[in-house]
């Protein structure tokens, strides 16, 4: 593979609607976007059940997940105490968010970006801890910096800011950091920039693209992030979900469409487009209030054109 696709529909698409997808429709289409050739999915998340009920099952739906040969289970922990809930559970890699505005930040999880940091401090200290419990295995704690390109509650955040709130993260101990245009304020320019300087600074710990198509941009933004050199990018399977945290943060890129866009340029993701269909129609027939988006499924793939082999 060219470029790894993590989808993130699971947890980061089923967060921000109301409808509960019953535990067994979850893993269902967990399966099927595996089968598909996904091999990184993040399928829930750690936190409050009273604050996000959807994602109230996320320790069974791991114990599922772990048992797919190849794939790479995500979850998202926003403090230690969901760190010790995804251990428990059996999962291996983390992803903590640590924004770069304060106030989203105490809207998502209720603490300040530094008070973020030294929770990330905590959590690493408590997976070296259990690794050696582990002695096989290893954790990882990846970190991906929210509002990196502006925010609906704050409006602009600086760049220095971001760059400077990244490199503390890498020294607290995070695997990778990341960059996310959590509120779809991103242009392709800033991408560029921005992932440029994540480049310079961290090195093999510059981390994954989360983008969203809010404002139609998502596609032009991946493509900015894959020239500065990103070969790591998250999407949502047609589209699904946004933070519930941060107004107007709706329209995740589409998986389909990533991967097409992709493909079409040569660059291969190991994802099959029919069997990626098979999984939206699944979430289509277990969410059939909820609309999906993308362009690709609607259209269907260019007369002659030829999907490359998955690997």
């Amino acid at each position: 593979m060219d470029v790894n696709v993590t989808e993130v529909g699971p947890r980061d698409g089923l967060q921000s609607i109301r409808n509960i997808l019953p535990t067994h429709k979850k893993c269902e289409w967990i399966d099927a976007l595996a089968c598909a050739g996904l091999r990184e999915i993040e399928v829930g998340s750690f936190v409050s059940a009273r604050r996000v009920p959807q994602l109230a099952d996320t320790a069974e739906v791991v114990s599922y997940a772990r048992g797919i040969v190849g794939l790479d289970v995500v979850v998202l922990v926003p403090n230690l105490q969901g760190a010790h809930a995804a251990v428990e559970a059996g999962a291996k890699k983390l992803t903590m968010p640590i924004s770069a505005s304060e106030a989203h930040s105490l809207a998502n999880v209720g603490k300040t970006s530094e008070q973020m940091v030294e929770e990330l401090r905590r959590v690493k200290e408590y997976l070296h801890f259990k690794s050696s419990d582990y002695s096989d295995e290893t954790f990882e704690v990846e970190v991906g910096i929210s509002t990196s390109f502006g925010c609906s509650l704050a409006g602009r955040v600086s760049e220095d800011h971001v760059i400077a709130l990244a490199v503390e993260c890498a020294r607290a101990g995070a695997t990778s950091v990341g960059l996310s245009d959590t509120t779809g304020m991103a242009s392709p320019t800033q991408v560029r920039r921005l992932f440029s300087r994540l480049k310079i600074e961290l090195g093999a710990q510059a981390g994954a693209a989360h983008l969203h198509n809010t404002r139609g941009l998502g596609l032009a933004n991946a493509l900015a992030a894959y020239e500065t050199g990103v070969r790591s990018f998250d999407s949502s399977l047609g589209g699904l979900g946004g933070c519930p945290y941060a107004p107007g943060a709706s329209g995740n890129i589409v998986t389909e469409d990533l991967v097409f866009m992709f493909e079409a340029m040569g660059v291969r993701t190991g994802v099959e487009f029919e069997a990626l269909l098979r999984a939206r129609e699944l979430l289509r027939a277990a969410l059939p209030l909820e609309p999906l988006y993308g362009m690709t499924p609607e259209a269907g793939l260019p007369k002659d054109f030829v999907w490359p082999s998955r690997f």
